[in-house]
């Protein structure tokens, strides 16, 4: 499956995702550099939504990293290891953040445009 496609799937399936990028996700425009990390998180009651009072696990169980640029969507890896994971800096600012696919259709996702904290993604994940 090429990058897109799975970048794709990603988006429109089921489960706990919180999207860390350096600019807007526009896949109309694949020229335009642009880091994304796809953070996959625990579906059930251990996510961030069943905490009581603010309190409980919120983890990140997996890492997609993709790339945009060069008129396409690449995967950069996928990263399972728990001690590269767990430091990871959760986004806590993440709010409701468009993706448009490359027909122009949008999707809202939970998410950050953050140049920095893509930046330190980069940087524990290389």
């Amino acid at each position: 499956m090429d990058g897109l496609s799975e970048f794709l799937e990603l988006v429109n399936s089921k489960g706990r995702r919180v999207y860390v990028t350096s600019k807007p996700i526009d896949l109309r425009t694949p020229d335009s550099p642009n880091d994304i990390y796809v953070l996959q998180l625990p579906d059930g009651s251990t996510a961030a939504g069943g905490r009581g009072g603010g309190f409980g696990e919120r983890r990140i169980v997996k890492v997609y990293h993709f790339e945009a640029g060069e008129g396409g969507l690449r995967k950069v890896s996928e990263i399972e290891d728990d001690e590269r994971l767990d430091a990871l800096d959760l986004p806590y600012h993440a709010t409701a953040m468009p993706i448009l696919d490359p027909q122009g259709n949008e999707k809202l996702v939970s998410g950050v445009i953050d140049p920095p904290f893509a930046q330190s993604y980069r940087e524990v994940l290389a």
